[in-house]
């Protein structure tokens, strides 16, 4: 695996710019991340997690001395629930915050109804209940809305928003120009540390439900480049670099996926099945070219939920756009 004093590093890297990763504990350790960014005594949280999450967050404040009304912004790159679904919890514990999020999310933070229906439709009410609990309003007049180029600032230090469609289209992603990196949600795939081996990193795209596009998704990614970034912060799971060679592996893997479904719905019977099969196939066979050495069954077992999701939003993707 991965030498650890590669991670020292990374963890090192991060603090020195003010910024802490932290496990939101949504399904698994080292699954699910927010972002923490400290400057002059002031701080932003990025992503949150689950309402589940919101002590973990609070904790994180305190450890690094700060206090709930030291918190100026809470940053949302989506709105799906891994991200944000206990945005309404945390904003109801930072007096001063205001939340920043996609024009297109917005009005599913002031009135999560529609989101709610759409992510039980996709999890269940069990599910839903179990991972997420009740998802919590937001106050309009403490929302603000982030244009593509929205710039703001955390005490001074530059900030800047872009739209970056693919993964969904209320998606955003935040740029530091303090520590040249980009805070990218599922923009930038997954990125697994159980995966990373003497390479480095690797990343895989994420097509979950329900507005996967997967050219808009490669001209996101593009654009992201086009900073010559020193790093990215995906949500899924912490810092990574070598943001060509894994952006490089994103391009194919992404259309190669865009085949397995194309494949999959052009022999009939059970589409979802031959897909998720192939879906297996595709990322064992890339992860083993890259060195990772884990049991076939360890591999798939952290993959599991995001196969399964991948293949549903393959789906819906090629139901809505394949020629008829």
């Amino acid at each position: 695996m991965f030498p650890c004093r590669a991670g020292t590093t990374r963890r090192r890297m991060s603090a020195e710019y003010g910024i802490h990763t932290i496990d939101t504990g949504f399904h698994r350790p080292r699954f699910d991340a927010a972002y923490l960014m400290v400057e002059a005594g002031r701080a932003a949280f990025i992503d949150c997690g689950t309402n589940h999450s919101v002590p973990r967050m609070l904790a994180a404040l305190s450890a690094q001395g700060l206090a709930a009304d030291d918190v100026d912004w809470l940053v949302l790159t989506h709105v799906h629930l891994d991200h944000a679904g206990g945005a309404g919890a945390l904003m109801r514990e930072l007096p001063r915050a205001k939340l920043l999020v996609h024009p297109r999310g917005a009005p599913h933070m002031i009135d999560p109804s529609r989101l709610i229906a759409g992510a039980t439709a996709v999890y269940g009410e069990a599910e839903m209940a179990r991972s997420y609990g009740t998802i919590l309003p937001i106050a309009v007049e403490r929302v603000v809305e982030a244009p593509d180029g929205h710039e703001f600032a955390l005490a001074g230090r530059p900030l800047r928003c872009i739209d970056t469609p693919g993964h969904a289209r209320h998606h955003l992603c935040l740029w530091d120009a303090r520590s040249r990196s980009w805070f990218t949600g599922d923009t930038f795939g997954l990125s697994y540390r159980e995966f990373d081996t003497e390479r480095g990193a690797i990343a895989i795209p994420t097509s979950s439900p329900v507005q996967f596009e997967p050219e808009p998704l490669k001209a996101s990614i593009r654009r992201l480049l086009d900073t010559s970034p020193q790093a990215m912060y995906p949500t899924h799971y912490g810092r990574v670099e070598g943001v060509e060679r894994l952006a490089a592996g994103l391009f194919g893997l992404v259309d190669e996926m865009v085949d397995a479904v194309r494949v999959a719905a052009g022999e009939g019977g059970d589409v979802h099945a031959r897909l998720v099969e192939a879906l297996r196939a595709l990322y064992l066979r890339h992860l083993r070219a890259h060195g990772v050495v884990l049991p076939t069954e360890d591999i798939l077992e952290v993959l599991g939920v995001d196969i399964e999701l991948n293949a549903q939003g393959l789906l819906v993707w090629w139901a809505r756009t394949a020629p008829a």
